[in-house]
């Protein structure tokens, strides 16, 4: 992380969302000091907001890490010699215009985990301000998300998490204010750090509100309230084991992966399935990302600015983020009854593109829509992933694949297939523009995946992602 980063306080700009208010009036920087921040409930409340709506800034998971780098690194889309991300998808890692955005990505990461920090700290240099039930679960998500971020850098950054590579140097771990630059710690005691701050973070939030009403999707009036109130889009205790589950999976540790996941599918039913109506009936305002399902996901009040600037058919072939059509039809084993394919792939309907372009993050006509802007990051398809990928016994995995497939309107597999195989079919075809199927790869040692830009053939996927300039000049 550079020393030259300045702890800053936390400042939401103002927007519209929804079809109400500005979410927050707040005084310009220089006219805002720290105590008056923390000094009332509002302000400390606004603060952890804050930091929320930096996880949904597009250097992360606004954009970066769920829509563009991180999906053009796992091969999702057709990038020709002409296109402007052709150096991502070849795993130029030092050129540009990777080399800015991987930047990008681990100072607005190390950024954000610094402000986490800052907040830790304060809640304990203004104690008693909000009371100790509030300040638990605040304190218990600002750490869930210290750990998330940690963990996804990690995945991106550091080297592939094995009995062998565990020992590896990889990156530096964060729990104090201090700008001065932690040393790189081996892999395994890096995950220690993960595990240390999830199994915080979990008894701190086992009074979450969500264990005994469960997910709130009422009409927020304002974003403040939507992200203070809906608590998939907080780290909500079961957020908090689902991560467990696929930090465990990524350290190999299947049991606990297992017995983590099957305690959040025992309580699937606070993030419902989507429905066949939603997914096949509704044409004007379906929720294209399966919002019900999420476990945790952000708001980023720029997404269709980011539909527009990567997925818009009208976007030139050099500009546009879209597979070729015999790869997304292999993807999908060219069956319209899924839900994914059906819902989220359709061919302009103005002639401009000659293949089926991605909608999962194109505006609905109704602005009040709740799931608007959302992107998720943990979703209750993933846990059945999990837990099916660690059962002991692969005919029981492949029964838990068949509770997903069911709910994507697919037919049941038979016991008797591959399960490693359908595994990763699933991965592909239910987190796309989600950020997850990178770190598949990488976890599973996947080395030669299908050429995203080419209607043939496979390319060998370069793991090997340099920790930024920035950060080893500070190591010299």
């Amino acid at each position: 992380m550079k020393r030259t980063i300045k702890i800053l306080l936390i400042l939401l700009t103002t927007v519209s969302f929804f079809s109400c208010k500005k979410f927050l009036d707040v005084q310009p920087e220089d006219k805002v000091s720290e105590s008056q921040l923390y000094s009332t409930k509002n302000g400390i409340r606004s603060v952890l907001n804050g930091i929320y709506l930096d996880l949904a800034a597009n250097q992360l998971y606004g954009d970066n890490l769920t829509l563009s780098t991180i999906e053009i690194l796992g091969q999702r889309y057709n990038i020709s010699t002409e296109h402007n991300q052709y150096k991502t998808a070849t795993y130029a890692y030092k050129d540009k215009p990777t080399v800015d955005r991987m930047e990008d990505i681990w100072s607005a990461a190390y950024s954000t985990i610094l402000n986490i920090n800052v907040f830790l700290e304060n809640l304990d240099k203004y104690k008693g301000v909000v009371d100790q039930s509030t300040e638990n679960m605040y304190r218990g998500e600002a750490i869930a998300m210290r750990a998330f971020l940690h963990f996804d850098l990690l995945r991106l950054y550091g080297p592939r998490y094995s009995t062998v590579d565990s020992t590896k140097q990889s990156l530096p771990y964060y729990r104090n204010a201090k700008t001065e630059v932690n040393p790189l710690l081996p892999a395994n005691d890096f995950m220690d750090n993960v595990m240390a701050d999830l199994n915080l973070a979990e008894t701190l939030l086992q009074n979450d509100p969500i264990i005994t009403t469960g997910v709130n999707i009422a009409q927020p009036e304002d974003l403040v309230d939507f992200l203070s109130n809906n608590r998939n889009y907080r780290f909500n205790y079961y957020a908090i084991k689902g991560l467990k589950a696929r930090v465990y999976l990524y350290r190999g540790d299947k049991a606990n992966a297992l017995t983590t996941a099957k305690e959040v599918i025992a309580i699937s039913g606070k993030f419902p399935w989507t429905t066949s109506a939603n997914a096949l009936v509704e044409k004007q305002n379906p929720d294209r990302v399966f919002s019900s399902e999420m476990l945790f996901g952000v708001m980023n009040s720029q997404l269709y600015n980011r539909y527009l600037n990567w997925f818009d058919p009208s976007l030139s072939d050099r500009q546009i983020l879209a597979p070729t059509p015999s790869r997304l039809a292999t993807v999908y084993e060219n069956n319209e009854n899924d839900y994914r394919y059906n819902l989220n792939w359709q061919m302009p309907s103005n002639g401009s593109k000659p293949y089926k372009t991605f909608l999962k993050y194109a505006d609905v006509v109704d602005k009040t829509r709740t799931f608007r802007f959302s992107i998720p990051l943990l979703k209750i398809s993933e846990i059945y992933y999990i837990a099916a990928e660690c059962e002991p016994n692969a005919a029981d995995g492949i029964t838990l694949l068949n509770i997903v497939r069911a709910n994507r309107g697919l037919l049941p597999l038979a016991t008797t297939v591959n399960i490693s195989t359908e595994l990763q079919k699933e991965y592909q075809k239910d987190l796309f523009g989600e950020g997850q199927l990178f770190y598949y790869y990488k976890r599973r040692n996947v080395t030669s995946v299908a050429n995203g830009s080419s209607t043939s053939g496979n390319v060998t996927i370069n793991y090997n992602v340099p920790l930024p300039d920035s950060e080893s000049i500070y190591r010299q």
